[in-house]
């Protein structure tokens, strides 16, 4: 009869969508984070990678107030000292 292949596509069906509800699983034991960005090119991979660096969530959209200025001040202050001979008349020590 018709209704004896139901219980091999309720099999089938259920080993098929296994991968698909287990990978969100997998992902947040990994990633942290239930979903996964597209990383199929270079470029994808290194913006993660930014993302990730600069705020430590690649998943949410950074803006430039996202980047750190602190940084910036202490590596001119750094480069300044470096270049600082003490010929200058008008800097005192």
């Amino acid at each position: 009869m018709w209704f004896e292949i139901l219980p091999g596509a309720a099999i089938i069906t259920v080993l098929l969508s296994v991968p698909i509800y287990a990978m969100y699983g997998v992902q947040k034991l990994t990633l942290g984070n239930a979903f996964r960005r597209n990383m199929d090119e270079r470029f994808s991979r290194v913006m993660y990678q930014r993302d990730f660096r600069l705020t430590d969530n690649p998943y949410l959209m950074n803006g430039l107030d996202a980047i750190p200025d602190d940084e910036e001040d202490d590596q001119n202050k750094e480069l300044n000292e470096d270049f600082n001979v003490g010929d200058d008349p008008d800097q005192e020590n």
